[in-house]
């Protein structure tokens, strides 16, 4: 996973200069969907030309760029749709930090979209233009994240289709800022199983998990915090293009970005205390191997030192000093039985302690 994946100007690039982009990029789909209380058109792999006829009709007009669109292109549609350059900017150099901008009537704000890739946390940028009667949303992944929004606006009883384009807008933001529940779904059972690891045996290779953790939180918080002071300046500020019902619908938008940060802030803690789990559990299993090593060694020490005394081999008749039990006919057994009794006698003391 790579620390810094923003894509930037050259330093020394005038604001808005997208010349100096060299970015790989594949040809992009333009999908547009013309509607209204009593009408719908909706034509995939449209071309530039086919989306700039629809602005000046009188219904609704939303365009959805998938892919990574080049230089040339977005100066097309800046020209076509009225886009200021710096939007366009920010379009084509993804990775920018989620954020709202009034340029002067129309609306643009960039949006991160979090997925969930195996075991990895990955954020792409979508970005909004909104001006009076236009939606043009940009996405810089592979799959087509609004195909649930289009199934919205296919029915004819949508509330989408009776209302102006605003309220489109708010759903467009409202789908990117409810992706974080089901990713935070995923990151909770995630946990919910590492927990349950270092509770039962923690081992190595656990840690390189915790820490991966640990990145993927931070990450989702710095790209999905900035998403509620969005719908706070959309609640906030007045805009012309935003009516009073769409409001009411934004602060249902903004409850669910709260509680998103508020999950993620939990996330965060249990996630140093997980790392404290860790290192807490593997210092307990240390403890006990030591302890189990320490109960054998001392059960050893006594017998050690009883065949380390009779092994000395001082057995002269004549001399007073001499080691009688030497010469005992039950001498062996004898020593045995001393043995076994003092061990025993030491694993009863020791479980009377609770040592083990």
């Amino acid at each position: 996973m790579s620390y810094f994946s923003k894509r930037y100007s050259l330093p020394g690039t005038a604001p808005g200069d997208i010349s100096a982009a060299a970015h790989p990029v594949a040809p992009p789909r333009l999908h547009v969907i013309e509607y209204g209380a009593e009408f719908f058109f909706e034509k995939a792999d449209a071309s530039l030309s086919d989306c700039a006829g629809f602005v000046a009709a009188p219904t609704n007009t939303w365009i959805h760029v998938q892919g990574n669109s080049s230089p040339d292109m977005l100066r097309e549609m800046g020209a076509a749709f009225g886009i200021h350059p710096l939007a366009l900017e920010d379009i084509l150099h993804t990775g920018q930090r989620p954020k709202l901008e009034n340029y002067g009537g129309p609306l643009f704000t960039v949006l991160s979209w979090p997925s969930w890739n195996g075991d990895r946390i990955a954020t792409q940028q979508v970005s909004i233009f909104f001006n009076d009667g236009v939606v043009i949303s940009f996405h810089a992944g592979e799959s087509d994240p609004f195909e649930p929004l289009r199934e919205r606006l296919r029915d004819k009883s949508s509330r989408l289709r009776a209302h102006a384009s605003d309220l489109l807008f708010h759903a467009l933001i409202d789908l990117v800022i409810d992706q974080g529940f089901p990713i935070l779904d995923e990151l909770a059972e995630w946990i919910e199983q590492m927990e349950e690891k270092l509770l039962a045996r923690p081992q190595p290779e656990q840690l390189h998990d915790l820490h991966q953790l640990r990145r993927d939180v931070v990450l989702l918080r710095r790209m999905l915090w900035p998403q509620r002071d969005i719908i706070n300046s959309l609640l906030r500020d007045v805009h012309p293009l935003i009516q009073p019902e769409t409001r009411m619908y934004l602060r249902d938008c903004y409850d669910h970005s709260v509680q998103i940060i508020e999950i993620l802030e939990s996330f965060r803690e249990t996630s140093a205390s997980l790392m404290e789990l860790y290192l807490s559990s593997a210092s307990n299993r240390l403890n006990e191997i030591i302890r189990v090593l320490t109960i054998i060694a001392t059960i050893f020490i006594p017998p050690t030192f009883i065949v380390g005394v009779y092994g000395m081999n001082f057995s002269d008749a004549h001399s007073p000093w001499a080691m009688p039990e030497l010469h005992w006919y039950f001498g062996y057994p004898l020593v045995w039985l001393v043995i076994i009794g003092m061990v025993g006698g030491m694993l009863y003391y020791f479980r009377r302690k609770n040592w083990f």
